[in-house]
């Protein structure tokens, strides 16, 4: 039989990649010369928690016009023309609580491509005519979302831990798409598109020095507006009880779970660890053996944690059984939840969670973008410097 060593990682310090531009922008570098490509990222502040009450659905459609509607100076198909002949992959997109911009091309055009790339975000078009067909594809969308019983479980469950009026389980309506113009996502795209609310990350095929020179003339003159607030924290009261939408399908879909922590609460390691214990950890977690291997009354039974950075998250079990034994399951996921916690774990639980976080932990620094990605997700959401350097041990210690 082969043997191994130890698998020794040394833990990347984001300092050595963090560069500023001259207008103090932050940039994250991380050559690499094994291919002649350069990938480029852009992470701003704020997403659709900005959205205005009466607009909601403003920053999916404002970041998705934004490579859509061509230029100040461009046509929409003009842009798309430029882009394709160079084999260049360029994209933008409003999320939650961040909004992104990336550039992935040949280092050969990279300089083009990088000009074309800031003039859409700079400068964007927004064209009306583009507009129609992307509000008419969005407002279709909106007709057949409750054709899938799992996409109206997420929004109430959404609903239910958060509140209707939240920006983590407001919907876009007819009304609030049709009420989005070109101004109303120029002024949005104002707010958040620009070098004072921005992490940039570079990786591929390029010299540090270079590539922070093109950055600073690429940026010159562009306008640094003010950083946005962290999002706001729901105020909504989880009132417990059993909720249920009717609808004429095979099986039960079924979800059990309240609010959770933070990202930043000492205690997160070991909830995370319970919770690959319960539910978590795929086939070896409690739930999954006892729904469906002993039991089988699921394909797929288990829980996950989703901690959030600036209010506490969540954490839940679900599964699927067919309606008959849908009461069965949701007793044996229960009775689980409390043998958790009412009965410590055994080593070999104990010793199976660490050995999973401890021996996937490289994954996180597995290439370039990845690590890079890390590093600004860290920056702007102020996770501890030395948080990933001690991670391993902390889970050790539990």
């Amino acid at each position: 039989a082969s043997q191994f060593g130890a698998l020794k990682l040394e833990t990347p310090d984001p300092a050595q990649y963090r560069h500023t531009l001259k207008d103090c922008t932050v940039v994250d570098l991380a050559p690499s010369h094994e291919f002649p490509l350069i990938s480029l990222s852009m992470t701003f502040k704020g997403g659709s928690n900005l959205d205005p009450a009466d607009m909601v659905g403003l920053a999916g459609m404002t970041g998705r016009m934004l490579r859509e509607g061509g230029t100040a100076t461009m046509k929409p198909s003009d842009l798309d023309e430029a882009f394709d002949f160079m084999a260049t992959q360029a994209s933008a997109g409003c999320a939650d609580t961040t909004s992104s911009a990336s550039l992935n091309c040949l280092k050969s055009n990279f300089d083009e491509s990088l000009k074309l790339f800031v003039d859409m975000l700079r400068n964007p078009g927004f064209d009306a005519a583009r507009l129609e067909p992307t509000r008419g594809q969005a407002l279709e969308g909106m007709k057949q979302r409750n054709d899938d019983a799992r996409g109206i479980q997420g929004r109430e469950w959404t609903a239910l831990l958060y509140g209707r009026d939240h920006f983590e389980a407001r919907q876009p309506t007819e009304k609030s798409m049709k009420a989005i113009t070109p101004e109303a996502m120029k002024a949005f795209h104002k707010r958040i598109f620009h070098p004072g609310n921005v992490i940039i990350a570079v990786s591929g095929d390029f010299e540090p020095k270079e590539m922070l020179a093109k950055l600073d003339a690429a940026f010159d003159g562009w306008e640094r507006g003010e950083k946005q607030a962290d999002p706001v924290a729901p105020t909504q009261t989880l009132k417990p009880g059993l909720y249920h939408v009717q609808k004429e399908i095979p099986q039960g879909k079924v979800q059990i779970g309240l609010r959770a922590i933070t990202r930043d609460d000492p205690d997160y390691i070991p909830y995370m660890m319970l919770n690959d214990i319960l539910g978590g950890g795929g086939f070896t977690s409690r739930i999954m053996t006892q729904v469906r291997s002993n039991e089988g009354l699921a394909y797929s039974a288990g829980s996950r944690m989703g901690a959030k950075v600036y209010y506490p998250g969540e954490w839940r079990a679900s599964f699927e059984s067919k309606n008959p034994t849908v009461a069965l399951a949701t007793k044996i996921v229960l009775d689980e939840i409390r043998s958790v916690r009412e009965r410590p774990v055994t080593e070999e639980e104990l010793e199976i969670a660490k050995r999973g976080l401890i021996e996937t932990f490289p994954q996180q620094f597995e290439s370039k973008p990845k690590m890079l990605g890390v590093f600004v997700g860290d920056e702007w959401t102020k996770r501890p410097a030395d948080y990933w350097k001690t991670f391993r041990q902390k889970v050790a210690a539990v």
